[in-house]
């Protein structure tokens, strides 16, 4: 495993757990975390197959 797939395994679940924080305090609207939380997975899946 590459440095970048271990940074992109501890960066995104911190996007994830910041989105839902973010929720709980009402910043964010529940459209605008599940497409964070979508939008930071599937970048990451992309990124992590291809390195």
């Amino acid at each position: 495993m590459s440095e970048a797939q271990l940074g992109l395994l501890t960066a995104t679940p911190i996007i994830v757990v910041f989105a839902g924080m973010l929720r709980a305090m009402g910043v964010l609207s529940t459209v605008a975390t599940v497409s964070a939380i979508l939008l930071s997975v599937g970048i990451a899946t992309v990124l992590f197959t291809t390195q």
